[in-house]
C-alpha cells in the first residue's frame, strides 16, 4: 500500500504515471531550446561526446579542451578530441535536504522536485538517452550510473520514494554543506557531453558551489530547475499566520508593510543571484512554483511552447 499523498510525500504511482506526459517533452538538441536567465535563447549541445584521443594543440582549438595530464607528461600542449556517442548521458541531481520539505500551496517543494525529475527521467529514456541520477539529503546519498531502458526509470522511482528523507526525523539537523558535497560528487561522476539537470531551491549556493558549477559547465549542458513555494517569494497580506512542521509551530505577523517589503527583497536577491550565476556560467534556469502547472512551466522553460 502506498504511503504517499503527493502533498508532503510523493506517490510511486504518480511518478510512474508521468511517462505519458513525458512524450511531449523531447530533450533532443534539434528541438529543445532552454530559456536562459536574461531572456536569451541558446540551443542545448545535445548528444554526449566520448573521449577519443589527444593530439598536439593547434591554433583555434578550444583551450577548455586542453589535456593537462598529457601536456604535463610530454612538455607539449595537447588537446582532447571527442567523438559523438550514440546516446547522450542525462544526469538528474535531486535535492531532498530539509529546506525542500516546505510548502503552503499544493505540495512540498520536495514533492514538486520529485515529480519534475521523474518526468524528465521518462523523457530521457523515451528519446534514446542514457539516464543516471544522484539523490541526496543530510541522511543519505544514492546514485546510479547512466543506463538505458524503462527499468532504469523504475529503479530511480523506487529508490526515490524509499529515500529516508521522506520520513520525519527530528534528530537530523540542517547541514549547509550537504549541497556542496553533492555537487562535488556530481562533478566527479559526470562525463563530458552530458546533460545535467539540477532540482533544488538552491538555498545553499555559495562561492564553493559556484566553483563546482564552473567546472561542471565547461563540457556539459547544465539546467537548474529552481523549485519554490509562493510563501517564500511573498508574504500574504497583513495578519497573523501559523506555520507548522507537524510538531513545532511558528506564529508570524505580516501586518507591517516594511516587513513584507524586506521579506520580498531578500527573496528577489536570492533569485537575482541565481540568474546572475546562470548568465555568467552559461547555465539554463527554470523557475517553477509549487502551485504552478509543472508540465506547462517546464515546456515553457524548455522553449517547447510560449506563454
Amino acid at each position: 500500500m502506498e504511503t504517499g499523498d503527493d502533498i508532503v510525500r510523493v506517490k510511486q504511482s504518480t511518478l510512474i504515471g508521468l511517462n505519458r506526459d513525458a512524450l511531449g517533452l523531447p530533450l533532443l538538441s534539434n528541438s529543445v531550446k532552454a530559456q536562459m536567465a536574461g531572456g536569451h535563447l541558446s540551443a542545448l549541445r545535445g548528444r554526449g561526446m566520448e573521449y577519443h584521443e589527444s593530439r598536439p594543440y593547434q591554433p583555434g582549438d578550444d583551450i577548455r579542451a586542453i589535456d593537462w595530464r598529457v601536456t604535463a607528461r610530454s612538455g607539449e600542449t595537447h588537446t582532447k578530441i571527442y567523438r559523438e556517442e550514440r546516446e547522450r548521458p542525462v544526469l538528474l541531481w535531486l535535492d531532498l535536504s530539509r529546506s525542500m520539505f516546505f510548502g503552503t500551496r499544493t505540495c512540498f517543494k520536495s514533492v514538486l522536485a520529485a515529480k519534475l525529475s521523474a518526468l524528465l527521467a521518462w523523457s530521457s529514456v523515451q528519446h534514446g538517452d542514457r539516464l543516471g541520477y544522484l539523490v541526496f539529503s543530510e541522511q543519505q546519498h544514492i546514485e546510479s550510473r547512466p543506463a538505458r531502458g524503462k527499468h532504469t526509470v523504475l529503479n530511480f522511482i523506487q529508490q526515490l520514494v524509499a529515500h529516508p528523507a521522506w520520513e520525519r526525523n527530528d534528530s537530523v539537523e540542517r547541514d549547509p554543506k550537504t549541497g556542496l558535497r553533492a555537487l562535488m560528487r556530481l562533478r566527479q561522476v559526470t562525463r563530458p557531453g552530458s546533460l545535467v539537470i539540477l532540482f533544488s531551491d538552491f538555498r545553499f549556493v555559495d562561492a564553493d558551489c559556484r566553483a563546482q558549477l564552473v567546472q561542471l559547465a565547461r563540457h556539459n549542458d547544465v539546467v537548474m530547475i529552481h523549485t519554490y513555494d509562493p510563501f517564500e517569494r511573498r508574504l500574504p497580506d497583513g495578519g497573523y499566520y501559523r506555520l507548522t512542521d507537524g510538531v513545532d509551530n511558528l506564529d508570524i505577523d505580516t501586518s507591517s508593510d516594511r516587513v513584507r517589503a524586506r521579506y520580498r527583497e531578500r527573496y528577489d536577491e536570492h533569485l537575482q543571484a541565481l540568474e546572475r550565476l546562470c548568465r555568467e556560467l552559461g547555465l539554463f534556469l527554470i523557475d517553477i512554483a509549487t502551485e504552478d502547472d509543472m508540465l506547462t512551466e517546464l515546456k515553457t522553460g524548455l522553449g517547447l511552447q510560449s506563454r
